[in-house]
């Protein structure tokens, strides 16, 4: 295992938190620029979207009214990243939320795109998500 550039680093932190905007704002055109032609991602409930049905999905909007993000990680394996987090949040209903996920991306010329994500609902943890 590689820790990567800095520069990676901070590309695929950045990306993270890109990924979690885009969700928030429905943010279709950002997943497009992206994913993977071949995404796959499998949501907390096991169900499977490829690309077409993710962009669809996610064009509905979110299901939370806040995220945050904690314990992020990003491991490098040469043209390969996983980047792994915690998510926080509050659904529309205002009862609290955790999940744990992992993104993998594979680099992509100069960029990194997202080949798939894995998402696990956690139970919550007692402190307030702040």
């Amino acid at each position: 295992m590689s820790n990567g550039t800095e520069r990676d680093q901070a590309r695929l932190r950045h990306l993270n938190e890109q990924y979690i905007d885009a969700v928030m704002q429905a943010n279709v055109n950002w997943y497009q620029q992206h994913l993977a032609e071949d995404f796959v991602c499998i949501d907390s409930e096991g169900t499977v979207f490829d690309k077409p049905a993710f962009l669809e999905h996610t064009s509905r909007g979110p299901y939370v009214s806040n995220y945050k993000l904690e314990d992020v990680t990003v491991r490098i394996y040469g043209e390969a990243a996983l980047v792994q987090a915690t998510g926080l949040f509050t659904r529309k209903d205002g009862a609290p939320g955790m999940c744990r996920y992992i993104d993998a991306y594979v680099r992509s010329g100069d960029d990194w795109k997202v080949v798939s994500a894995q998402i696990t609902r956690a139970q919550v943890r007692t402190q307030a998500a702040g």
